[in-house]
């Protein structure tokens, strides 16, 4: 594994994230990025860093203080600025913590892991100032040494003056000074015995002493004292502190997971910044990249590949520098980044997970223990032979070069063969023409070639699926302005057999750019279907939203219509009470006549004869015409004599005998009420009104559904009922047609 991450250069992806690291833990961890041993872990660390992604988070205020920690741990005494780095770095860690907890599954589940670290926390900041120094609070011992030397230095400080003032003539310069941890006064030095004390020190020039009053020198010696005793009690609240941080059990989780959560935001950033994408990982062997890219060549060709069951090595032919290498080390990058749980230069990826990556590139890995180019080749492919399996993946650069070009093409057939045998899956690059040839019968392996344009002699770094490439040696020469004699004898040494490959590559060609032509047509002609169909349905949509909104238009004025309608009927009902049935029923024939045209088509007002039988549409029943007025009719219907619209009569097909009694025919008029479920008071005043529509009607018999359940109900209507002058009889319904809870009404007629 380590030949395929140097041949493939990841050292330099490992650089790309550390750079974007924000503590030296995550950078350390960067650099040694390696794929994870199983394909769990990795997309495990996919969706961490999906997380990072979606939830930016910074590590800002987190230093390393892993050296201090080593120095604490092995027993010795930080300084104040060590411990407060600590301090402050765990407390930027806690609060990173609090952030992410609730930011995603895995983000949180690494931030649980970082510790409160609460005494070490607290004890330092009750200790520490902001500059790393001992508060006066940090023990009762200190304050209390502190408190005795303040005034011990002002009354040393009062006592010399006292005597540079007395002894003004031999002061070279009026100032205290300290020398040896002593404070001392600046004395001429020929006039030092003026001043009794003892000289600590003098000036480079010698003209001046340092000299300790002695009557200063017992104030001295106690400030001294106090200094000793104050360093004694410093040291040992610095070597508290640093046992707190050395014995803190959870530094070591905390250290941990900000190292992981560094390393996540790195590499999500580098996704960001280098548009990356994140792949599926499976277990299906399959290799397809999508627009993928080399992530270290800038304004990289983006190319296409796939490799699956049926088309599992795919052979790379064409001129040097068209990319081949490019390509090998894309799709090894690309799965290397994957299996490291990185995000990879594409626009879609689905990539197996490997058991092991071979990779045979370049020179530098070819002189090994003094063998010969071709010679270390071999022994990697016997190693590929020996040890590749259905889950590797195998990525070999000119395969077959560096010794007679038909062994070597022999050779490197059957090693081709055995891979199909086994099941490898991989990319192999070659300038062998017979292995373009047995790759174009031979089932399991695809030609491909890297576009190459002869008139610009420059590669188009284009990957071309199927057609295997011609190596273009004549051709470039030529272009270059080689000897025509010279090209015409390289055709000839090339030979028949040759010139037949040329040509079928070059016809191979023309088909291939007679297809792509095509195929752009095709594109093209199904993108304008699409629009079409996209305008389509946009039309559609609008439409359907315009007949929910008439729909909803007209539900809301059929609502209307039918309380009007129903206001209109109790009003008629009221009147038919005390103005006689016949108006009241020509007035409900008349309304009824105005809700139903529109259901139904307009017909010319029919011609009518006074004395004409006539069926009246509205109620269903026969009528005789006795006069007409217009367009409208005054007609009799049983008792009952009313005005209606010549479009709502129809002419019965023979004429009867003028009788006031003539046959009744079957009326449209719904002889059952349902009263379940109401008030008494509520379906009595609607029974009685059913009752005058009934009488009209001429219905002889009609049935009223009031149920059974306490009885009250039931009795009331039949009380009702019994006081009736319209009610002949009534009695249960037979048992099958409802029995108790339904009551018969025979009406008078």
């Amino acid at each position: 594994m380590r030949d395929a991450l140097e041949a493939l250069e990841f050292g330099r992806i490992r650089q790309a994230v550390a750079e974007r690291a924000s503590t030296l833990w995550g950078q350390e961890a960067a650099l040694l990025l390696m794929p994870k041993e199983s394909l769990e872990a990795a997309r495990s660390q996919q969706d961490t860093i999906a997380e990072a992604i979606a939830h930016p988070y910074r590590l800002g205020g987190i230093r390393d203080f892993s050296e201090s920690l080593g120095a604490a741990r092995a027993g010795k005494r930080l300084s104040g600025l060590e411990l407060l780095e600590a301090a402050t770095s765990l407390d930027s860690a806690a609060e990173l913590k609090r952030g992410l907890l609730d930011s995603g599954e895995k983000l949180g589940a690494l931030a649980a892991n970082i510790g409160e670290h609460t005494l070490f926390r607290r004890r330092v900041g009750e200790c520490l100032n902001e500059a790393g120094e001992l508060k006066d609070s940090a023990s009762p011992r200190l304050r209390e040494i502190r408190r005795q030397l303040a005034p011990l230095r002002e009354q040393i400080h009062e006592r010399l003056y006292s005597i540079m003032d007395r002894q003004a003539g031999a002061i070279q310069e009026r100032f205290i000074t300290i020398r040896r941890d002593r404070f001392v006064i600046p004395v001429k030095a020929s006039m030092q015995n003026q001043v009794p004390g003892i000289v600590l020190d003098q000036s480079d020039t010698g003209l001046t002493v340092f000299l300790e009053p002695a009557q200063v020198v017992p104030l001295n010696n106690k400030l001294y004292s106090l200094k000793l005793e104050e360093e004694a009690e410093v040291n040992r609240i610095l070597l508290e502190l640093s046992a707190l941080l050395a014995q803190d059990l959870e530094i070591d989780n905390t250290l941990w997971a900000i190292t992981q959560l560094d390393l996540a935001r790195a590499a999500a950033s580098l996704a960001e910044d280098w548009t990356l994408c994140k792949p599926e990982l499976t277990e299906n062997s399959t290799y397809q990249l999508e627009n993928a890219r080399h992530p270290l060549i800038q304004d990289c060709v983006a190319n296409s590949l796939k490799l699956d069951a049926e088309h599992r090595l795919l052979l790379l032919t064409g001129p040097n520098m068209g990319g081949k290498t490019a390509l090998l080390k894309t799709l090894g990058l690309a799965v290397l980044m994957a299996q490291c749980g990185l995000y990879v230069p594409a626009s879609k990826a689905e990539l197996s997970f490997p058991d092991k990556l071979y990779v045979d590139i370049g020179d530098e890995q070819s002189i090994q223990e003094n063998l010969s180019t071709f010679a270390a080749h071999l022994l990697r492919l016997k190693e590929i032979l020996q040890e590749a399996g259905a889950n590797s993946l195998v990525l070999i650069d000119e395969l077959g070069t560096g010794t007679d070009p038909e062994e070597g093409a022999s050779l490197s057939q059957a090693f081709i063969e055995r891979l199909l045998e086994k099941g490898v899956k991989g990319l192999i690059s070659t300038h062998l023409s017979p292995l373009k040839a047995f790759a174009q019968e031979q089932a399991g392996v695809q030609n491909a070639s890297m576009q190459f344009d002869v008139e610009k002699l420059r590669p188009l770094y284009k990957l071309s699926i199927g057609l295997p490439g011609k190596s273009y040696a004549l051709s470039i020469a030529k272009r270059l302005g080689f000897p025509a004699d010279v090209i015409s004898r390289a055709g000839e040494v090339l030979g028949p057999q040759g010139g037949q490959v040329e040509r079928l590559l070059a016809g191979l060609e023309a088909a291939r750019e007679q297809l792509a032509n095509e195929r752009a047509k095709t594109t093209e002609a199904r993108e304008r279907a699409e629009a079409f169909e996209k305008d389509l349905r946009t039309r559609l949509s609008a439409l359907e939203k315009e007949r929910e909104r008439v729909m909803a238009q007209a539900q809301e004025q059929a609502a209307a219509l039918i309380e009007q309608a129903g206001e209109r009927l109790r009003s008629l009902r009221e009147r038919a009470k005390s103005e006689g049935q016949g108006k009241a029923l020509e007035e409900l024939a008349q309304l009824r006549s105005k809700y139903r045209k529109k259901a139904r088509p307009q017909n010319p007002s029919p011609h009518f004869e006074a004395g004409a039988l006539v069926k009246v549409a509205e109620y269903g029943k026969e009528a005789r015409v006795l006069e007409l007025r217009g367009e409208a009719a005054l007609v009799q219907m049983g008792k009952v004599k009313m005005s209606l619209p010549l479009t709502s009569l129809e002419p019965l097909a023979k004429t009867k005998e003028a009788s006031p009694g003539f046959t009744r025919e079957k009326t449209d008029f719904d002889t059952e009420l349902n009263l379940r479920g109401q008030m008494v008071e509520d379906a009595l005043l609607e029974l009685d009104h059913f009752l005058d529509e009934a009488v009209a009607t001429g219905a002889g018999e009609v049935r009223l559904l009031h149920g059974k359940g306490t009885g009250a109900l039931r009795n009331a209507i039949r009380s009702f009922l019994a006081k009736d002058r319209r009610v002949a009889s009534f009695s249960d319904a037979v048992p099958y047609q409802g029995g108790h809870g339904v009551t018969v009404v025979t009406l008078r007629v």
